[in-house]
């Protein structure tokens, strides 16, 4: 009898990767405007890791937020650039770089290919929302409540948060919500920063039934909004925020010690952020509120003093 001969997986020569960690650099440090610093305080194996998969999702995002192609090109393009994951995972050859450092990064930290299936699909929510017909004059509303809003936000960032502690290190499976919930600190942060930009799109995040409870409606997000109403209105989904960056403060001591202060870091550039936003009484139409270089280099370097200690 004659045993079948199992081929074994492509395995990239250091060359190949070299040269595939710095394009994920580079779309990491030109894109992640916070990952990227929480990053630098990483050790190098799980710093490139991370990179390779915020590539990875930063790929996803532009495949579908692209306005030359249209709902059905991207979506085509979603799916091809899957098999091609999918492909890649299973050990075939490939040549593109983003999936070269994705491949070493799911086996060397054993993430489930179903977690990075999922980033994929939790982008791809926005086509499906996308295929609805517009009303320009009125911005669409995605979610009529919080709880739908969360299940969007458990695809496009909870996610997230259970793949980078696949790349931290964990023990103690509490890990595992706590980091669903800091992914969602994340997303409502993110939404309430980018409610007018957003709006100009067609978008808009905040559930229905808080619209209405304040008296906003979508069509003002187009213009300018009563301040007063829409302050009252972000000022609850921020409270909402701050009770899911709580899970955080859990989080950090569970995961490997040479990542605490990198994901302190993300953590309270995050935080900042949210509190800089409330400092500004939540107007989020005037200017878009960020934290400036300096800020971020402050919180980078408490976390590389956090690494010596």
């Amino acid at each position: 009898m004659s045993a079948a001969v199992q081929q074994a997986p492509f395995t990239p020569s250091e060359s190949q990767l070299t040269v595939a960690y710095s394009v994920c650099r580079g779309i990491t440090r030109t894109s992640a405007k916070n990952f990227y610093y929480a990053f630098l305080v990483l050790p190098g194996l799980k710093r490139r890791a991370l990179s390779a998969v915020y590539a990875y999702m930063r790929r996803c995002d532009d495949i579908v937020d692209d306005p030359a192609s249209s709902l059905q090109e991207r979506r085509q393009k979603l799916v091809d650039w899957l098999d091609s994951v999918h492909r890649a995972m299973a050990g075939h050859p490939t040549e593109e770089p983003v999936l070269l450092a994705l491949t070493v990064a799911q086996r060397r930290f054993s993430i489930p290919v179903e977690l990075l299936d999922g980033l994929a699909y939790g982008t791809a929510q926005d086509l499906t929302l996308a295929a609805q017909p517009p009303n320009p004059e009125e911005p669409l509303v995605r979610y009529r409540t919080f709880e739908d809003l969360r299940a969007y936000c458990y695809g496009v960032a909870s996610v997230v948060g259970l793949v980078c502690i696949r790349i931290f290190g964990y023990r103690d499976p509490a890990a595992e919500p706590l980091a669903e919930r800091c992914g969602l600190a994340f997303q409502l942060t993110n939404i309430i920063r980018d409610v007018k930009e957003d709006a100009a799109m067609g978008r808009v995040y905040l559930p229905e039934e808080d619209m209405a409870r304040f008296g906003v409606a979508a069509s003002e997000l187009r213009t300018a909004p009563d301040t007063a109403r829409l302050r009252l209105l972000l000022e609850m989904e921020a409270n909402r925020a701050r009770e899911y960056y709580r899970a955080a403060e859990q989080l950090i001591p569970l995961i490997d010690e040479d990542c605490q202060p990198g994901l302190w870091v993300l953590v309270t550039i995050y935080r900042k952020l949210l509190e800089k936003i409330a400092a500004r009484q939540y107007d989020v139409f005037s200017k878009k509120i960020a934290l400036t270089t300096g800020e971020k280099l402050f919180v980078l370097w408490k976390g590389f003093l956090q690494r010596l200690v």
